[in-house]
């Protein structure tokens, strides 16, 4: 058992320290783990260092299910400081990955406007359904319909993805 955890500290340890490990057996069956392979060594094997794992790799299962199927995007604007700061807190509060699709230029909010039919911020996408203005309750039984879980895993925090800028039909 001694033999596994030191095993498994150094493999932990090595991710962190170069990118490429050897493992040789040298000619009396003795393992050998380091930088180099081991000179003279009967059986040497290139170990590589496990790359940082995909954010979408990091979700709970239930949220990246629900993530897959009903993606979130969340539509707001400087000018709607109060109910688009509630509106992003929720979903942070609830662990909810979500696109956020910010307001800046006259094209974003004419290509908002033919998008989503609507002039009023916050506006939120659960898959297709488009939720106009934060009201918690509706909010949240689109999430829980969606397979969101009700509250943030221990430890885990959302990352926000910033939307690219929005198309208009516009040609100048």
């Amino acid at each position: 058992m001694n033999k596994y955890l030191w095993l498994a500290m150094f493999v932990l340890a090595a991710n962190v320290q170069a990118e490429t490990y050897y493992r040789s057996i040298d000619k009396n069956g003795k393992v050998h783990y380091g930088e180099k392979p081991v000179e003279g060594a009967d059986d040497v094997a290139a170990l590589q260092a496990r790359a940082a794992p995909n954010i979408d790799e990091t979700l709970p299962f239930e949220t990246r299910r629900a993530k897959e199927k009903y993606p979130v995007t969340l539509y707001l604007a400087d000018e709607c400081a109060e109910g688009c700061k509630q509106a992003r807190e929720y979903l942070l509060k609830r662990g909810i990955p979500f696109t956020e699709k910010k307001l800046v230029t006259v094209d974003d909010v004419e290509a908002f406007k033919k998008e989503t039919a609507s002039d009023r911020l916050p506006v939120i996408k659960i898959g297709k359904t488009l939720l106009k203005g934060f009201l918690q309750s509706q909010w949240a039984g689109e999430l829980d319909s969606a397979g969101y879980p009700q509250n943030a895993s221990y430890g885990f925090r959302a990352v926000v993805k910033p939307a690219p800028a929005m198309k208009s039909n516009n040609t100048q």
